[in-house]
């Protein structure tokens, strides 16, 4: 029981500091007042993956899974509400807030009111989240590529 104890200490340490990577860009937008160079769409996506797997914590009741990801959603909100505060076109990013919110909602009555069964609930709620922790290591990479079709 204590290597478990160990290993879930482990997991919050490590998965905290990847979330809190952010503060810097956080501190750069409040110094600078700017956006500048700094990504929009690893925030969003980190977010979306947190609250996914933050559902599924709360089914599984798994506090690992519910600590550092409550922490790591807040921490990204955090991000994209300066994010939202110091960007001049505002349109952008909150489109695609909204946007990610119609999804996680949509996401949410499917898992609630269609999948009755916990077991395949937590199931295929682990297969949705393994998808936007995809797309969450991903989005570095499309941000960059939307950023060099502004350029050119």
């Amino acid at each position: 029981m204590d290597g478990i104890w160990l290993l879930s200490g482990a997991c919050i340490v490590f998965t905290l500091a990847m979330f809190s990577s952010g503060l810097s860009d956080l501190r750069v937008m409040i110094t600078r007042r700017t956006v500048d160079n700094i990504q929009f769409l690893p925030f969003l996506t980190t977010a979306v993956n947190n609250l996914g797997w933050l559902y599924y914590g709360l089914l599984k009741k798994d506090w690992t899974l519910i600590t550092v990801n409550s922490i790591g959603a807040s921490l990204q909100s955090l991000y994209i509400v300066a994010f939202i505060v110091y960007t001049t076109d505002k349109r952008y990013p909150l489109s695609q807030v909204f946007l990610s919110l119609g999804v996680l909602i949509l996401a949410y009555t499917y898992f609630y009111l269609w999948i009755p069964d916990v077991d395949t609930r937590l199931n295929q709620l682990g297969l949705f989240c393994s998808v936007f922790t995809i797309s969450m290591y991903l989005s570095p990479m499309a941000d960059l590529v939307l950023q060099l079709t502004i350029h050119h």
